[in-house]
Formats: C-alpha cells, sequence, structure tokens
C-alpha cells in the first residue's frame, strides 16, 4: 500500500459495508463514478474482484470478506492517529527535567515539585545546573525547559517572560560601605568583585559601562552558584552584582545588604525557553505553564517584600 492512497481503503471499508456503488457514493460523499473509478483500482490492486454483482447489490468475494476482518481494525487505528492527543497530569508518567541556576533550584524548585507531586504524582523531577554556552544543543539535551536571564530567547527557540527588575550591588552587612545611604562609582570600584556565572548573563553590562568611562573593576573570584558568591561575599569586603530578587531572597539566608548600582543599568529579564519541538506537546504546555505559574508568583512576592 505504500504507493496507494489510505483513502481506496475508506472506499473499501464502506463498499463492504453497503455492497452497493450509489450508497457507498451518498456515505462518503463523492459521486457515484468516483466510486467505481476506485472500485477499479481496488480490484487491480488485490487482483480479486472484491464485489461481484448479483440484480441491484454487489456481492462480497471471499477475498473481500477475508478483508473486512482486517479493515476495520486498522482504519480504527488510523482514525486514532489524527484524533487530538488527551492529557490528564495525574497520569502523566516519566521524567522531566529543568535547567536554571542553583538560585532557582534553591527557592523555586521546592514549591514547584510540591505541586507537580499533588497534580501529576508519578512524574520525576530532575535538575540540571544551566550554561548559556548549551543553547547550541538545546534540541539534543533531554532537558525541557531552561530558566534563564537573556534579553530575548536565542533565534530558533521558543520563550515566554517570567518577569523583569534591575541588577544591585550586594555586599556583607559587615562591610565597610554597608552603613552608607548610597553608593558612589569610587566606591563600586575601590573593592574587589564576585562574579556569578551559572543561569544567564548576570552582570557583564557592567564592563561595558565601565570601559565607556574608560574605567574598570577587578573580578577577585568567579563561580556559577550563587550561594558560593554570597559565602564567599559575607565573608570579606567583596562585591557582587546580582538580579534584585535574587538579592531578596538571598537575605532569608545569608547577612546582606544592597544597593543601587552606580552606573546605568538594563533590566534584567528572565525567560523560560523550550526547544520547538515541544510547543505542542500537551504535556509541555501543561508543565511549562505550571513553572510560569510558580516562579510569576514568587517574583511578585519578592517585588512586594521589596516596596515594604
Amino acid at each position: 500500500m505504500k504507493n496507494n492512497n489510505l483513502n481506496l481503503l475508506r472506499t473499501l471499508q464502506v463498499l463492504l459495508e453497503e455492497c452497493h456503488v450509489s450508497h457507498a457514493a451518498e456515505r462518503l460523499h463523492v459521486t457515484q463514478s468516483a466510486v467505481s473509478r476506485q472500485l477499479t483500482q481496488l480490484r487491480e490492486l488485490f487482483q480479486d474482484p472484491l464485489l461481484v454483482r448479483e440484480k441491484n447489490y454487489l456481492v462480497p468475494t471471499p477475498r473481500a470478506e477475508q478483508l473486512k476482518q482486517k479493515l476495520d481494525g486498522l482504519l480504527i487505528d488510523c482514525d486514532h492517529l489524527f484524533e487530538p492527543e488527551s492529557f490528564q497530569p495525574k497520569n502523566w508518567k516519566g521524567q522531566v527535567a529543568i535547567a536554571s541556576s542553583d538560585h532557582v533550584a534553591q527557592y523555586f524548585m521546592p514549591e514547584l515539585v510540591d505541586q507537580l507531586r499533588e497534580q501529576a504524582p508519578d512524574i520525576n523531577v530532575v535538575y540540571h545546573s544551566w550554561s548559556p554556552k548549551k543553547f547550541d544543543q538545546l534540541g539534543e539535551l533531554d532537558i525541557q525547559l531552561v530558566s534563564t536571564t537573556l534579553l530575548q530567547p536565542p533565534d530558533g527557540l521558543c520563550g515566554k517572560q517570567i518577569g523583569e527588575d534591575l541588577p544591585v550591588c550586594v555586599m556583607s552587612t559587615n562591610h565597610p560601605l554597608a552603613k552608607a545611604d548610597q553608593l558612589s562609582l569610587d566606591d563600586f570600584l575601590r573593592f574587589n568583585h564576585t562574579s556569578v556565572t551559572g543561569g544567564g548573563d548576570k552582570d557583564s553590562f557592567v564592563e561595558t559601562a565601565l570601559a565607556e568611562q574608560g574605567l574598570s573593576r577587578r573580578i577577585q573570584f568567579t563561580v556559577p552558584f550563587f550561594t558560593s558568591a554570597l559565602t564567599a561575599i559575607c565573608r570579606s569586603d567583596m562585591l557582587l552584582v546580582i538580579p534584585e530578587h535574587i538579592a531578596i531572597s538571598m537575605q532569608q539566608s545569608f547577612s546582606i545588604k544592597y544597593f543601587p548600582l552606580p552606573i546605568e543599568a538594563p533590566k534584567q529579564k528572565y525567560w523560560l525557553i523550550w526547544h520547538p519541538k515541544y510547543d505542542n506537546d500537551p504535556s509541555h504546555k501543561w508543565l511549562r505553564e505550571t513553572v510560569l505559574s510558580v516562579m510569576r508568583s514568587s517574583m511578585c512576592l519578592m517585588a512586594m517584600v521589596s516596596m515594604e
């Protein structure tokens, strides 16, 4: 059948049920001559008369009777191929992988896992540390969602914005600058810095803005994890530039204070990214909407805290 129209089998099924060309044509919403042509094709295909005329009706041959037994199940299966995929989270079994920074893993993932366990108890969640260098490989990686900081999703990938805020300068509450009313540019450059590389580009704009003024800073410690960076600044006089919502949430675990930056800073935009191969998948649609809801809700709560 590889070179033949599957519609011929549908015509044969109806002909074997009706045993009448005109009745079959009515059911198929085609002309009687079209059904007659298709019957001729079917006879050539199966090398059998299939239906033999007797008075006003057609009588199936033994070969046709054999085909009829197979056709019903075959065409039902074909119909099922085109049915919309039904998805119920509670019935979902399998594994999903989500990649992000360690901050997301620490502050967002526990709430997300709680929701997933309640609504889709049979799925397993795997966390991966994310690096922007992996975007070109996303279609090959077994990662369903990426949470990262970007101006826009990379070309060829899908995404929804989670939220945005401004970067700030974080320091220990014991830092010599912690009691100041504001952070000056001189003070910002007077102390060494820590930089976080995991999860997306957080602070490269600093180098650009300083270079425009003929200035630079010294980054003494580079690490992919927020927790390591914050532990380091709490034990030293180093400074750290990170998004404000992360600084707010990290105040729960670290003795830190933050100031607005003394340089012009772009808004930090947070995205949920996925490969387009998942775009129409019902389970993935449900997963990403659930993740978006949790992350947006948490960011709103942090924004409210910062306004108090």
